[in-house]
């Protein structure tokens, strides 16, 4: 007879601290994001009165009609974000599957010594780069253009990208590579036609983690290497007005919320494989 499961081995009161433990938590991450979005409803004479109330009185989407015209070029800064970092995601993914599945399955001089150097650049402040990173954008002629954000936000989201990878392809038998060695397929075939689909949760989940890491990591560049109005992503454009004129917060909490719906779509049409992605092979078959 198969033993019970272990959420059945607790009592009724440790279930009920667990629950309230887990609904403290999302309280205390979801909270900033609730007080935003009721901020973004409320009618600007509501959000400095006392006492200060957190439900809206006559709440409504009206800055959400509003922000379209107070921020100019606001679906232009929305498209810019979202091109930058899809951008980001397939150049990184080009260049991590063959290096994670490099050091996933071959042994040479100098891997360790590699690795460890990508986990030393994630150590690494983008802003304490920011002025060789300025200098060698320069040389290269990229400046006010998407390149000037897309390359160091290629080279920051590598390291970790190859660290979660090569976990993964790790764990796939290495008794698949010799069966593919056996009938003659070469590494590149046993890569293409073996490695990947078996692989393919691990790679979404890094092209999850690189989306959103792109997607957040753009103000600081996009601040120092561009200063055109056409190539400024979503972070910088509303930076830029909001900081020249009164701050008019419930267009601005409307503005972010409708700014990080490109990331919410990807996650939600996603999330059932970035969840398969983080527990496939937990479980030793």
């Amino acid at each position: 007879m198969s033993s019970p499961a272990m959420i059945d081995r607790y009592s009724w009161w440790e279930l009920v601290l667990i629950y309230c433990g887990i609904a403290l938590f999302l309280a205390f991450v979801l909270s900033p994001f609730v007080e935003g979005f009721l901020v973004s409803l409320k009618p600007l004479s509501q959000l400095f009165s006392s006492p200060y109330r957190f439900w809206p009185e006559n709440g409504s989407f009206e800055a959400y009609r509003t922000m379209w015209v107070s921020v100019p070029g606001f679906g232009r800064y929305i498209f810019n974000s979202f091109f930058i970092s899809i951008i980001v995601t397939i150049i990184v993914l080009c260049l991590v599957i063959p290096a994670s599945y490099a050091f996933a399955r071959f042994e040479f001089r100098g891997m360790g010594i590699l690795l460890g150097a990508f986990l030393t650049v994630n150590m690494f402040s983008g802003a304490v780069l920011l002025i060789p990173l300025f200098r060698l954008m320069r040389s290269m002629g990229v400046l006010n253009t998407y390149l000037a954000m897309i390359v160091p936000g290629v080279a920051f989201l590598i390291p970790s990208a190859i660290w979660l990878l090569r976990t993964y392809m790790i764990r796939i038998p290495q008794e698949l590579n010799e069966a593919a060695y056996m009938d003659g397929a070469s590494h590149f075939y046993t890569l293409r036609r073996v490695i990947l689909p078996i692989a393919m949760p691990g790679i979404i989940v890094v092209a999850i983690t690189t989306f959103i890491g792109a997607y957040a990591q753009q103000f600081i560049f996009a601040l120092t290497f561009n200063s055109k109005t056409e190539y400024m992503p979503l972070p910088v454009g509303l930076f830029a007005y909001f900081g020249k004129q009164e701050v008019i917060w419930n267009e601005l909490m409307a503005a972010s919320f409708v700014g990080i719906l490109p990331a919410m779509v990807v996650i939600f049409f996603l999330q059932r494989y970035l969840v398969g992605g983080l527990t496939a092979g937990a479980v030793k078959q």
